[in-house]
């Protein structure tokens, strides 16, 4: 199979076959993952072997308020974003110890990624 294209005469490979090639998110499925010790994140998976979930853009949900739960939050996210704390956005994460996946609504996925990062 040729890797190749070329358009307007330049020339284009599949990122696929550029190694390290970061794998496009775009359609990665958005979840929550809480985790045994390490705390309960949000981001893009990226792959799930047994225990261990590799997540992407991947944000660790510290403390909410406005949800009851990470299921409350995997539907509609939180009602009172100015109060949870959430910190920066990291590219990759591997999670050793997930005890439980949640997939995330696309209105969850925006209210979560509008929470303002915190920072000390």
């Amino acid at each position: 199979m040729e890797n190749k294209i070329e358009v307007n005469g330049q020339e284009y490979v599949l990122a696929s076959t550029v190694k390290g090639a970061r794998e496009s998110i775009a359609n990665k499925k958005y979840v929550i993952v809480r985790t045994h010790s390490a705390g309960v994140f949000a981001g893009h998976l990226k792959s799930r072997n047994g225990k261990e979930v590799i997540l992407q853009d991947a944000r660790r949900l510290w403390y909410w308020e406005g949800a009851s739960s990470i299921s409350q939050m995997a539907m509609e996210g939180t009602s009172k974003p100015e109060k949870c704390k959430f910190p920066v956005i990291v590219d990759e994460v591997i999670l050793t110890e997930a005890i439980e996946i949640l997939a995330v609504t696309d209105k969850a996925r925006k209210n979560i990624a509008g929470v303002p990062v915190w920072k000390q």
